[in-house]
Parts: C-alpha cells; sequence; structure tokens
C-alpha cells in the first residue's frame, strides 16, 4: 500500500511539472508571436522551413515557434496544449527526449518533401507527433491507463488524421513526419523494465538428502 502512495505522488508530481512545462511552451509561442505579427511575419520568412536549401536546414529548430497568422497560432494552442501534457504527464525528462525527436524527424521530412517555393512554420507538426505518441505509448509501455487514453483520443480526434493527406496550401508533409516520428518516440523511449530473477530454490541439505535415499533403499 505505501508503495502504491509512492507511485501515485510521483505520478502527481509529474503531471504538475508536465502542466507547467506546457504552459512555458504556449507562452514562449505567443511571445514569439507578438514581434513576428509587429514586422509582418519576418521572422517566419527568416526562420522557416525551405526545402532543399542547405543553409535554411537549421531553421527545423526554430520553425515549430513561428506562426503566419493570429488564427494559426490560436488553432495549434488547444491541441498542442492538450496532447502534449498527455505526453509529458508520465515523465517530464522523456518528454523532452520525445519533443526533440519529433521537432528533427518532422522538419527533415518537410525540408526533404515540401515545395522549394514556399516557407513552413507551425507547431502542427509537433502536434501530429504528440498525437501519434499518446496512441502507441500504452501499447508500448503496457499500461491499461494509457492504453484507455490512446484509444479515447483516437475516437475524439480522428479527423486529425485529415490533416495527414496531401492538401492544397497546407503544410501536411511535416504532419505525417511528425507523426510517424510520435510513433517511432513511443517504442525508442518505452519502458524497458527488467524481469525479476526466479527466487532460486533452497538448496536441501546435502547429508538429509543422502541419508533419507540410504532409508528409502532400506540400509
Amino acid at each position: 500500500m505505501e508503495a502504491k502512495g509512492r507511485t501515485a505522488e510521483i505520478m502527481i508530481a509529474e503531471a504538475r511539472k508536465a502542466f507547467w512545462v506546457m504552459v512555458g511552451f504556449l507562452a514562449v509561442i505567443w511571445i514569439i508571436q507578438i514581434p513576428n505579427w509587429a514586422s509582418g511575419y519576418a521572422l517566419s520568412y527568416q526562420y522557416g522551413v525551405q526545402a532543399w536549401n542547405p543553409a535554411r536546414l537549421p531553421d527545423i529548430i526554430s520553425s515549430p515557434f513561428l506562426h503566419w497568422s493570429w488564427e494559426h497560432i490560436e488553432a495549434n494552442s488547444g491541441p498542442l496544449f492538450v496532447f502534449g501534457f498527455l505526453s509529458a504527464y508520465r515523465g517530464v525528462a522523456k518528454f523532452l527526449s520525445v519533443t526533440g525527436l519529433i521537432i528533427v524527424v518532422s522538419g527533415l521530412g518537410a525540408w526533404f518533401t515540401a515545395s522549394p517555393q514556399g516557407i513552413g512554420v507551425g507547431a502542427s507538426g509537433v502536434v501530429f507527433g504528440y498525437f501519434g505518441y499518446i496512441l502507441v505509448r500504452g501499447a508500448f509501455d503496457r499500461h491499461l491507463i494509457d492504453i484507455v487514453v490512446g484509444v479515447v483520443m483516437a475516437l475524439s480526434f480522428a479527423y486529425q488524421f485529415a490533416g495527414l493527406l496531401p492538401q492544397e496550401g497546407i503544410g501536411w508533409q511535416a504532419h505525417a513526419f511528425g507523426f510517424v516520428a510520435g510513433v517511432l518516440g513511443g517504442w525508442l523511449f518505452r519502458d524497458r523494465k527488467r524481469p525479476r530473477p526466479a527466487p532460486a530454490s533452497p538448496q536441501p541439505n546435502s547429508r538429509a538428502a543422502l541419508m533419507k535415499e540410504l532409508d528409502d533403499l532400506g540400509l
């Protein structure tokens, strides 16, 4: 009972940290949006992903923090907070590793496959990455509660899968590669619990065993 109470305390503490991490994430992208908007979205043009341009390859890291309009950032903020919190509540350290993987894979995927004439920005690739991670994490970690969460999210946000399909004017490449990165992150960062060794069976006293065998033989 004491161990279960300790586990619950740890989960509550991690959930609290996850909440504030996502609040901080949203605060950063909204603060950046103010000078971006004031400059006519010069930051998006300068630090967004432009496919097949080697000089813009480092921008795969900055592009998720930038947006093209207030409507754009508003549309991403709600799913980003919900999916991010559900991805982080079991452990913020693992969540940060998953986030890094999603940003890199999503950005590289867009850099290799998007049109060089466009510039891609926005946190939607990260949103789809968290979505994919939530869907598979429970199965990989064998946690019943996470499996239930994944099923509920899949049913509630099934429409999100439409964003993985090619669409005019939407950076679906970042969505699709972000989703793949989330699924990959679920496998790479799964819980690897070592099986407990079976307790060694007690060795019988050799003298006593020998005497018993002799007694059985009538000697």
